[in-house]
């Protein structure tokens, strides 16, 4: 089911990111009044209303730490994708104080001002790394989803007749995004250098940009207060992404394996078993309600219960070396770069 933006005026934060280039477009297919594009980089505000070029889309530059200029960008909006944080986990362990100016204080200050501003309907984008974080990063953004939760108990517990629905999309590594390790991969290649790996069995969930905007759109059609949506995803290890990426680019790049970075966990879960116990089946993704009271009865799909265990990377069907060659090659970013090498 596709989602009516006819009429509507929907703020990104973090908006000049990856999720924002997909998310954009995608609005503007389907009639949307008004897009505003929140962020701090005005490098990437400039380059994206060069490619854009569209009326409809409005640049706001502010930092979703500062309340005030969150406040200016929320005016008269129905709907909101907070894509906004910090998401380097190196970075964030050097600097976990800013990583929770950013992903908590600062998703603190989007979600409050979306209320007050009557706003329809919030969707926060979190990630696997919030379930049993061992890093910086994973910690601020699981306290970015408690601080959804608290404030959607807080407005289904007073009742009121217009009220902001929260909710919040998890979901694991997005091919090719700023940031990720394929074009991590990519860059080495094309600079003739060794790919580096950090340790050749650890897995990871994989999933497209447009599927991650599908996520958000399942969320907009589906939520309710509080609900947190999970993508169902394929993973693969870290090894066979390297060698898919050799083969995509008919690289025969040595391999260096550097060892696991502060923070990193051999394996991702986007799930545990205790709410994969109340979890629904919607197409492609999960809905994992706030209150799981709420449920007639504690099954996926009113068919069998889950198995019990936690969502892993490890445990979710595993990509074969050609299945990820085949996934890449029909990447837009990587036709790009082919097309242009």
């Amino acid at each position: 089911m596709q989602s009516d933006f006819s009429g509507k005026t929907v703020l990104v934060t973090g908006g000049t990111g990856s999720f924002g280039d997909v998310v954009v477009r995608r609005l503007l297919e389907r009639n949307c009044r008004d897009i505003r594009v929140f962020s701090r980089d005005e490098a990437k505000q400039y380059l994206m209303r060069l490619k854009i070029c569209d009326q409809r889309v409005s640049f706001h530059l502010g930092d979703v730490r500062d309340r005030s200029s969150v406040d200016m960008a929320m005016r008269g909006v129905n709907l909101v994708f907070h894509a906004a944080a910090l998401k380097q986990v190196p970075n964030c362990e050097s600097f976990p104080d800013q990583a929770v100016l950013t992903n908590v204080i600062g998703s603190q200050n989007v979600i409050r001002s979306a209320i007050t501003h009557n706003v329809e309907r919030v969707v926060c984008l979190s990630t696997d790394k919030a379930v049993y974080p061992v890093n910086a990063m994973g910690m601020t953004k699981a306290l970015m989803e408690k601080t959804a939760q608290a404030e959607a108990r807080r407005i289904a517990r007073e009742g009121a007749k217009k009220f902001t629905t929260i909710c919040v999309v998890r979901y694991g590594n997005v091919l090719c995004s700023r940031g990720s390790v394929v074009p991590v991969f990519i860059e080495q290649i094309l600079a003739h250098r060794n790919i580096t790996i950090t340790v050749p069995a650890m897995t990871r969930f994989l999933i497209r940009l447009e599927e991650a905007v599908d996520l958000v759109e399942t969320a907009l059609n589906h939520g309710e207060q509080g609900d947190t949506f999970v993508r169902k995803s394929p993973a693969c290890t870290i090894e066979n992404l390297a060698l898919a990426v050799q083969a995509v680019f008919s690289s025969n790049a040595p391999i260096d394996i550097l060892g696991a970075r502060p923070g990193e966990k051999m394996h991702e879960t986007l799930a545990t078993a205790e709410e994969m116990k109340f979890a629904r089946e919607l197409g492609d993704a999960w809905r994992i309600p706030l209150d799981p009271s709420d449920m007639i009865d504690p099954v996926v799909g009113n068919k069998t219960p889950y198995s019990g265990q936690d969502y892993r990377s490890d445990n979710t069907r595993q990509l074969e070396l050609s299945e990820v060659v085949e996934v890449l090659a029909g990447l837009p970013e990587a036709q790009v770069l082919l097309k242009n090498r």
